[in-house]
């Protein structure tokens, strides 16, 4: 951080943090109450939406925050969504039934949909152009709150039912809440003014993420034909309104930035198949129990908070090269994998797939941070999530068709082939795109 002191900057960051936990805690805590939740509702298999509910709430709000904080503030949006979590925290152990308890899960979507958009414009506005050790950070907690999500979250459901997992949303919100209200300075006046809102731009982009994610979720082609309308429709009046939600001007012109989205999506494909589909195979196929695939896959993880230090530390480096080059190396390995492969390799192999992550995330998001314009960067952000979340559904899309019902040792290497292929396509870009040298690139004023 080289404009503030590094007690000043720490003050900003911790709180951001904090609330960027929150989105990757319950995305990740939820696996292991799922079943525990459709004993007590007699729920069958719509308990899923618990967990597509939160990710749909997600891929939508928070371009949606994004913008919001570019129009009112920051701080105010962030504080407000964990008021929002808070809430939704509070109520959902109470939900008398399944549909209840969906909508609270919609509702912490919501609320934590606010924190990252919202944070990235604090940064942005505390500590400028250079963010690596921030950016770090967050990718770091994040990557932990996923490491940590399942075994913390099995402890409760264990000791206190499923309800705790949401009362632990309540200690972490509030002292992030507390944080930002003592230690990061109100919003500058000039943000109430300064951005429209564009209210139908935000109901056709949420109508057209609701069509094209339930289509990925559910295989409907009803889905896919309102998608491509409602995107048809939401580009002509994007393009014909002074103040657009999409600035799809700026990101024809920005290909910087419209190159980090599609690069994020595609990049989440591969990893949202390795984390879906490798447990699956190991509980199907090399036939571990469930605690037993969860220990083999823990240094996904566990490696990726390694790399991301390494990353944050050498920014200089050529961090999407070094990321793609090590899910090449890390898809390729598992077509090397069966039923009969000895479980410590199952763990060197499983170390080499998180690699990559640290250094794609840091990437990825200097990337975002450099290209986005000062005055858009909350709603920049926000849709470096949905391209994210974009990626996670295709990725539970890809492995619904790879493994099927039951995963099979060549079921695996059919994913194995498609996310090296995919792989060596991002590699490629890495090398010849101008995003592969993210140390000349500098935050755009707008």
């Amino acid at each position: 951080m080289t404009v503030l002191s590094r007690s000043t900057g720490l003050r900003l960051v911790l709180p951001v943090v904090l609330g960027t936990l929150l989105n990757a805690v319950n995305s990740s805590m939820i696996a292991v109450a799922l079943v525990d939740i459709q004993r007590e509702f007699h729920a069958g298999a719509e308990v899923v939406w618990l967990v597509s509910g939160l990710y749909l709430a997600t891929a939508v709000a928070q371009p949606t925050m994004g913008r919001l904080a570019d129009r009112f503030g920051a701080r105010r949006v962030f504080c407000w969504g964990l008021v929002i979590v808070m809430a939704a925290a509070i109520g959902a152990p109470f939900a008398p039934g399944l549909g209840w308890l969906v909508a609270a899960r919609v509702l912490l979507g919501i609320g934590t949909s606010a924190a990252y958009p919202s944070g990235i414009s604090l940064i942005r506005r505390g500590i400028g152009g250079e963010a690596t050790g921030a950016l770090g950070a967050i990718s770091a907690a994040g990557q932990v709150a996923v490491a940590l999500g399942p075994p913390l979250g099995g402890l409760l459901v264990l000791l206190a039912g499923w309800r705790s997992i949401f009362w632990v949303n309540l200690p972490i919100a509030a002292l992030s809440m507390i944080l930002v209200l003592l230690w990061i300075p109100r919003d500058r006046p000039r943000q109430s003014t300064s951005v429209g809102l564009d209210p139908l731009g935000i109901l056709l982009f949420a109508a057209a993420m609701v069509g094209l994610l339930v289509f990925l979720l559910e295989f409907q082609w009803l889905f896919l034909a309102t998608f491509v309308v409602l995107a048809a429709v939401l580009l002509w009046w994007e393009l014909r309104v002074s103040r657009p939600f999409i600035d799809v001007r700026m990101l024809w012109a920005n290909r910087a930035l419209s190159r980090t989205y599609t690069r994020v999506a595609v990049t989440y494909v591969v990893f949202y198949t390795i984390f879906y589909g490798v447990p699956q195979w190991l509980e199907q196929g090399r036939l571990l129990s469930s605690a037993e695939a969860g220990f083999v896959v823990l240094p996904i993880a566990g490696m990726g908070i390694v790399a991301t230090v390494v990353a944050t530390r050498h920014p200089r480096l050529p961090l999407l090269v070094i990321g793609s080059f090590g899910l090449l190396v890390g898809s390729l390995a598992l077509l090397l994998i069966g039923a009969s492969t000895p479980v410590v390799l199952l763990v060197l192999v499983s170390a080499i797939l998180g690699i990559p992550n640290g250094f794609n995330s840091l990437g990825n998001q200097t990337a975002m941070y450099a290209a986005a314009p000062a005055e858009q960067v909350g709603t920049a952000s926000g849709l470096y999530r949905t391209s994210q979340y974009i990626g996670a559904n295709l990725a539970a899309a890809l492995v619904g068709l790879g493994l099927g019902d039951h995963a099979t040792d060549s079921g695996l290497h059919v994913l194995a082939v498609v996310i090296s292929v995919i792989s060596a396509g991002l590699l490629a870009t890495a090398v010849f795109r101008p995003t592969a040298r993210l140390r000349r690139m500098r935050p755009r004023q707008g």
